[in-house]
């Protein structure tokens, strides 16, 4: 199936095989061919689950090669698919523009929807598959281009800039997108007294609170950080003694205050891998945590479990899914296309 930038998927005239589409079976001689992958991963992935995950790994590794396709993986994936299947890492701007950068003709987007529209942006030339067209995300949803127009009109002359976490169309209508990691810088290049910061109004909080610039900040939130609250990150001082605790921007004012430390998710990891703390409590959507734990063992990740339940729609199953049915397609109006590149490049020229 294809999927228009609206995100409605239509139907294809037929499905198309792999060469061979094998799914392995749970053997002895599987479970000795997997046993290096899974001593990397096993204390996060019980015993019970792996036969269950390890012939799926080794049957997507296998479409991979045969479809000359690459997996990105999203930091807020869980960790079979993280550590197991996924050929690049990290936010969804890091992953669209690996995925511009490799030789490989399909893109699999374990992910949200606009982060697949994204890596069509950087990739106009590839085939971008996601596995479940219904992982769509609250702030995406949250604004639409008739919105930003209503804006544009209300206040004339004012700079947009959009977060990445919102769809193609939305981005057309702006004039640089921004990342949680870069919005300050993004923000104070356009040399301009005030912006408006769509659509997350707790990442422009955030924002403000770093910078001169008036920032005008849109009604939107992400329903896993907006769940936090910094009551709870205070009962969790009180009841692990010496833990550390960093948020992610998308969380509310109190939650921010109350952390050692706000950033990006990328800017999250790289403190825990550089402070090493003792005990260490991720605000952000939980697969995090379980995927850093991977990378720093000696780390105790105290987790409160707020899922995503759009990331969580993309599992093993489907990924082989997709691979073998080249399902689900995801396509960009040629025009709309066009003028969200330019809001992207635009951030991508700056922030390189």
């Amino acid at each position: 199936m294809a999927a228009s930038v609206s995100g409605v998927a239509t139907p294809v005239s037929h499905r198309v095989p792999a060469k061979t589409a094998p799914l392995f079976t749970w053997s002895p001689a599987l479970e000795a061919e997997m046993a290096p992958l899974y001593a990397r991963v096993k204390h996060i992935i019980t015993a019970m689950e792996w036969p269950h995950y390890a012939p799926l790994i080794k049957s997507i590794n296998a479409l991979k090669s045969q479809r000359n396709a690459v997996i990105l993986a999203h930091n807020y994936m869980t960790p079979e698919i993280f550590h197991c299947v996924a050929d690049f890492r990290g936010d969804s701007l890091q992953l669209a523009k690996e995925a511009a950068r490799t030789n490989s003709k399909v893109i699999v987007q374990a992910g949200v929807h606009f982060m697949a529209e994204t890596s069509k942006l950087l990739s106009p030339d590839k085939t971008v598959l996601i596995p479940d067209m219904r992982a769509g995300c609250s702030l995406a949803s949250s604004i639409t281009p008739e919105d930003v127009r209503m804006l544009r009109e209300a206040y004339p002359g004012v700079p947009i800039v959009t977060y990445v976490n919102t769809s193609a169309a939305v981005k057309a209508e702006c004039d640089i997108t921004c990342t949680s990691s870069n919005a300050v810088q993004v923000v104070e290049s356009l040399g301009v007294p005030r912006v408006l910061c769509i659509p997350d109004q707790y990442l422009a909080k955030w924002v403000q609170s770093q910078t001169k610039v008036q920032v005008i900040a849109w009604k939107g939130a992400c329903e896993v950080h907006e769940r936090f609250t910094g009551e709870e990150l205070r009962a969790m001082r009180a009841d692990e003694p010496g833990l550390k605790i960093i948020a992610h921007p998308e969380c509310p004012p109190d939650v921010i205050e109350a952390a050692d430390f706000t950033g990006s998710t990328s800017g999250m990891i790289h403190w825990v891998k550089d402070k090493r703390p003792r005990k260490v409590m991720l605000v952000t959507e939980c697969s995090m945590a379980s995927n850093v734990a991977v990378e720093v063992p000696d780390v105790e990740f105290i987790r409160p479990c707020n899922l995503c339940p759009h990331m969580k729609r993309i599992s093993l199953e489907n990924i082989y899914e997709s691979l073998v049915h080249m399902q689900y397609e995801v396509t960009v109006d040629p025009d709309v296309a066009e003028r969200a590149r330019r809001a992207v490049e635009r951030m991508v020229n700056l922030t390189n």
